[in-house]
């Protein structure tokens, strides 16, 4: 008898997990085709060697053959696999995305929780942060470069300081409200200190606005990573980014156009997917919208 109870506490488990599952799919489709369909270009990225040859690879011979004969997406002016390196591409462009929205949410919250806290901080803080927003960020991201010169790395740097300052402003707007709440109050009276008010009950909040605009951050640096490169300014060109891959198309786009139609086709299908996932987590994770979606 005691089996019996087991089993049938265990299937309404699982029932009620199910049920759980298809409404959060059913009040969230964004979210989840979006997340797929990244899901998918990350697995894409990771098995690239697996999926394609080798980016690098040189065939004179074969050049500027259409897709089909030489492969799904044709050769390049070189005899490259088109495919291989949109492929490898994907590895850069996810790549530098994931590591400005990381690099610049970590240090804009850093930032914003003190600016908004303190006072005198603010004073200083806002005032650079007006500064480096006054700068259009393509064009602090090309000075940048040239100073520093063309790798991966200093790309994701020279994208990811002008992205501070709006990441600080986000945080800053939060932690203005909540430091006037009664419980952050009486954790002021109580004696509690700075750092324990900042992590316990103010950082918290920040959490749901953070992840959303850590998505446009990500969509953002996506685009402008494929500028820099395009522009000869951000990755070296013997790296495979779609950037350097629609540079070197360009050349060839009108009796060519694949050289550079695969490689756009797949940075407008990263980017939007990108920003259609912000927006989905934005209408999930705000409780007004999310009342008024039930």
């Amino acid at each position: 008898m005691a089996a019996f109870d087991v089993s049938v506490a265990e299937q309404t488990v699982g029932t009620n997990e199910t049920s759980r599952t298809a409404d959060f799919v059913r009040r969230n489709p964004t979210v989840v085709i979006s997340s797929s369909i990244l899901i998918a270009m990350f697995l894409a990225a990771i098995f690239a060697p697996f999926l394609a040859t080798d980016p690098l690879e040189l065939a004179p011979w074969d050049r500027l053959k259409p897709p089909g004969e030489f492969g799904w997406f044709g050769t390049d002016h070189l005899g490259r696999d088109v495919f291989a390196r949109t492929i490898y591409g994907a590895r850069i462009s996810l790549s530098v995305g994931l590591f400005v929205a990381l690099v610049s949410t970590g240090v804009g919250l850093f930032i914003g929780l003190l600016a908004g806290y303190v006072r005198i901080v603010d004073t200083v803080v806002m005032r650079i942060m007006d500064g480096l927003m006054a700068i259009p960020g393509i064009l602090f991201a090309i000075a940048l470069m040239a100073l520093v010169g063309s790798s991966v790395q200093n790309v994701i740097i020279a994208i990811s300081v002008p992205e501070i300052p709006r990441v600080v402003r986000l945080v800053r707007a939060i932690v203005l409200t909540i430091r006037e709440m009664p419980y952050v109050e009486a954790a002021v009276a109580s004696g509690t200190r700075l750092p324990q008010i900042l992590v316990r009950h103010i950082l918290p909040n920040t959490f749901a606005p953070l992840m959303v605009q850590a998505t446009y951050i990500c969509a953002s640096a996506v685009i402008v990573e494929a500028y820099l490169s395009f522009l000869g300014a951000g990755t070296p060109p013997e790296i495979p980014s779609w950037g350097n891959m629609m540079a070197e198309g360009r050349v060839y786009f009108q009796f060519k156009p694949w050289l550079l139609f695969f490689p756009g086709l797949c940075l407008a299908c990263m980017v939007m997917t990108v920003n259609i996932l912000g927006d989905g987590l934005r209408d999930t994770l705000d409780p007004r919208i999310a009342r008024g979606m039930r």
